[in-house]
């Protein structure tokens, strides 16, 4: 069945704000520009044109009041809203889900595909980052922890509802084998190397684009540039912003949330990217290379499936998609400031090494057109399997 002939639902967790999840979920838009989109909450004007243009279908969440920047604090209650759709007579539910959109319920003749960022992090490896005393209030907590078996049981047993899983990258795959005991495959995410690319630069600076959220170790960065003396901008906004901007030296300048346009020009003036949280693929890393500009980050998690350190030897890996086997960034081994700045001492003096077009080439092999063509394949492919067995 042609695409155009399909009738298709897209299911994404909530949509607040442009960031990784919904540059996927934009592309999905343009493979079904006439599915309708179903997601537990929908802040109007904060996403881009071809997701704002769809046919926009909200949870009850969407009704409750003050829960603007708070929402996340319901998640005992996200399992009931996503089962309140009905999405039966659809031909293809297509989620992207970090939380509970892979959780839908979906007619017998339906084929749901789970393009997966992660299984629910805040209920498993998470849960102390975002529910610790200093995360959330005690009826926060206490009402997350009452309902936490509850949570995980769902997110299981929900799981079986997938016809078939798309992981991130091999470190959710491992995931989702280890938390649904679903075998999954890998379709890495994209980064839009047309509007991402090198230009003549002239900063000194070191960059961070990220939100300002636990996982994203934030912190780390500040406690070590403040000891390096290193000038570092943070470009990014999120719950952490007071505590961190309170951590932040003279030469760390926390910017809040810029656009597009100046994020990029930050790329590709920065003299590298700092990324020290443990992504579950990490598209900031990608951008920055498609801007010709070489990473350091944590060595794990998906940063070991987009950078190619120059101590690559050290960790017996190579280039996972063997475009280029030079370096495009460097890794520091504990998540720490010491080990962070100890790897920026070590960029300092081998920064030479790094080639800017050798950086891009890397990035492109991610690029945004060869993702849409592997996801539109992958779908035109499943569908037909799932037709003829049918």
């Amino acid at each position: 069945m042609l695409f155009n002939k399909m009738k298709v639902a897209l299911v994404h967790d909530w949509l607040t704000g442009m960031r990784g999840g919904e540059k996927v979920l934009e592309v999905f838009c343009e493979l079904f520009p006439d599915a309708h989109l179903y997601t537990l909450l929908h802040n109007k004007g904060s996403l881009c044109y071809t997701i704002e243009s769809m046919d926009i279908r909200t949870s009850f969440i969407q009704k409750l009041p003050f829960i603007r920047g708070k929402y996340r604090h319901l998640l005992p209650i996200f399992p009931a809203a996503i089962e309140r759709f009905d999405l039966r007579g659809y031909d293809l539910v297509l989620s992207s889900s970090h939380c509970v959109a892979k959780g839908v319920l979906t007619g017998s003749d339906t084929l749901h595909v789970c393009y997966c960022f992660t299984p629910m992090r805040y209920i498993w490896d998470l849960y102390n980052l975002y529910f610790g005393k200093e995360r959330a209030g005690t009826i926060t907590r206490l009402s997350t922890s009452l309902v936490l078996n509850y949570l995980r049981k769902w997110d299981v047993s929900s799981s079986k509802r997938v016809n078939k899983f798309v992981a991130i990258s091999k470190y959710i795959a491992d995931r989702i084998k280890r938390n649904y005991g679903r075998e999954s495959d890998i379709i890495f995410p994209p980064v839009d190397c047309s509007y991402f690319k090198p230009k003549p630069a002239n900063g000194d600076f070191y960059l961070m684009v990220s939100p300002l959220a636990p996982n994203k170790r934030v912190d780390i960065a500040i406690e070590s540039f403040n000891k390096l003396g290193l000038p570092l901008k943070i470009i990014g906004s999120g719950q952490e912003e007071r505590k961190l901007q309170s951590m932040a030296g003279k030469n760390v300048e926390l910017m809040g949330w810029q656009p597009d346009d100046v994020v990029r020009n930050h790329y590709v003036n920065c003299k590298a990217l700092i990324f020290p949280g443990v992504e579950d693929f990490g598209i900031v890393p990608l951008e920055a290379q498609a801007c010709g500009k070489p990473v350091i980050a944590y060595a794990k998690g998906g940063a070991l499936e987009t950078i190619v350190p120059l101590d690559k030897d050290k960790l017996n890996i190579k280039s996972q998609n063997g475009q280029s086997n030079n370096a495009t960034g460097l890794f520091f081994y504990e998540q720490t400031p010491e080990s962070l700045a100890h790897a920026v001492h070590s960029f300092e003096e081998r920064k030479d090494l790094f080639d800017k077009q050798v950086i891009r080439k890397n990035a492109e092999s991610f690029d945004r057109k060869i993702f849409k063509d592997n996801i539109k394949n992958y779908i035109e492919k499943k569908y037909h399997e799932f037709r003829s067995i049918a």
